[in-house]
């Protein structure tokens, strides 16, 4: 398959009708957040990876699984535990007689990560050395053992979850890492009548599914289609500008963001920002983003990037509220 460049309305139209075609099949089983859902195809079409945070039993792992089998996908699902270590997940090396010698040869047996969607369930439950096993795979796309390198699955994607309520034997990941997560994207509980119909769904003797619409290679067309999306001189500056003001002590910064950050969010904010904006225009059926395609990503993307202080924490000021007081004056 072969798409026309991305300003050739007809390459819009042909993701736009695939995103429609996408939506349908989720929405056969998942009711309701259909800003998670946007939030998740942006972050695929950018080839950025998501931290999903949320209480238990809102269907997460579900709804990425759905994902997959809509894309027709490889999905592996790993649950994070303190004594997970990194060849758990990257793969080991075992020893086998090869059949044909008699003689004793190292085999490499692959881990769960040599998939296209990955969901590593609870990541802050497991300690910093495999933490950074999955987050240098998701860096470099590929995993070293015993001094060979293999290459991991494309299109690649890691959602990892997070259960905000429960701190207890967690090992918070360092602000360092959480950078590598193009957005942190907060699953909220649904209103009354789509848990209504969740129930209703999910009670009852069918269970629906998703019909793969979408392959793995024309994912990876949408992909390129994304990066040649040209953008306007003053959206760049939009989001460069929106993101150093988050920077306390620099020139520009507003009051607030003195008082209340420690640390704000560097330029890889800003980065995907416009990779997110690219994907958001092209969506919606536009030739190249705006402005306020990069607002509508600020709390997703800066969310997970600012530290705020002790300030903030005494006045009950959130890193959203700083946010989104700060799209109120750029």
């Amino acid at each position: 398959m072969a798409l026309p460049a991305s300003s050739d309305p007809a390459a819009v139209d042909a993701l736009q009708n695939a995103y429609q075609r996408l939506r349908h099949e989720i929405g056969k089983v998942i009711v309701g957040q259909e800003a998670i859902v946007e939030g998740l195809v942006v972050a695929l079409l950018a080839r950025g990876h998501v931290l999903l945070v949320g209480v238990p039993g809102l269907a997460k792992t579900l709804l990425i699984k759905t994902l997959a089998q809509a894309i027709h996908l490889d999905f592996s699902r790993i649950q994070f535990t303190p004594d997970l270590m990194p060849g758990d997940i990257t793969g080991t090396e075992i020893i086998e007689e090869n059949r044909d010698t008699g003689r004793r040869e190292f085999k490499f047996v692959k881990g769960p990560l040599f998939a296209n969607v990955i969901l590593a369930d609870e990541i802050n439950r497991t300690p910093p050395k495999t933490q950074a096993a999955l987050l240098e795979a998701m860096e470099e796309h590929q995993v070293t053992t015993a001094g060979q390198t293999y290459d991991l699955g494309d299109p690649f994607f890691v959602l990892a979850t997070e259960n905000p309520i429960e701190q207890e034997g967690t090992y918070p990941l360092p602000e360092a890492q959480l950078d590598r997560f193009m957005f942190n994207l907060w699953l909220d509980y649904p209103s009354f009548d789509d848990e209504v119909k969740v129930v209703r769904n999910t009670a009852g003797p069918i269970t629906a599914s998703a019909d793969a619409v979408l392959t793995a290679e024309e994912l990876r067309l949408y992909q390129d289609l994304v990066r040649q999306v040209p953008v306007a001189d003053g959206v760049i500056e939009h989001a460069v500008n929106l993101v150093a003001r988050t920077r306390p002590g620099r020139e520009g910064a507003p009051d607030f963001i003195n008082a209340y950050l420690s640390y704000g969010a560097g330029p890889r904010a800003s980065q995907y920002l416009i990779l997110g904006a690219k994907a958001s225009a092209l969506l919606d059926g536009r030739l190249t983003p705006l402005a306020a395609d990069v607002d509508a990503l600020a709390i997703p993307v800066l969310r997970h990037r600012i530290i705020t202080n002790f300030n903030a924490e005494a006045e009950g000021v959130s890193a959203v509220d700083v946010i989104e007081r700060l799209l109120a004056t750029v």
